[in-house]
């Protein structure tokens, strides 16, 4: 895929653990982990915008489009 999440960066940037994100996001850990580990299609705006919020941070500083080599 050509988007690669960054949330793992910025959570180690943050010192925020998984579990307290999730605890302030309001996701289970599960489905943060997928997130987390690019293994989700898609994310809501709403995850989006609470994700941000905690970790006062831009989508772009959770996603990075790359280039797929064809």
């Amino acid at each position: 895929m050509a988007i690669i999440v960054r949330l793992d960066r910025v959570m180690a940037d943050r010192k925020m653990s998984l579990n307290e994100l999730a605890q302030k996001v309001g996701m289970s850990n599960v489905n943060l982990s997928n997130l987390k580990t690019g293994k989700m299609k898609g994310i809501r705006f709403e995850t989006m915008n609470a994700i941000c919020e905690v970790l006062d941070c831009q989508p772009g500083d959770l996603f990075e489009f790359t280039k797929e080599e064809k």
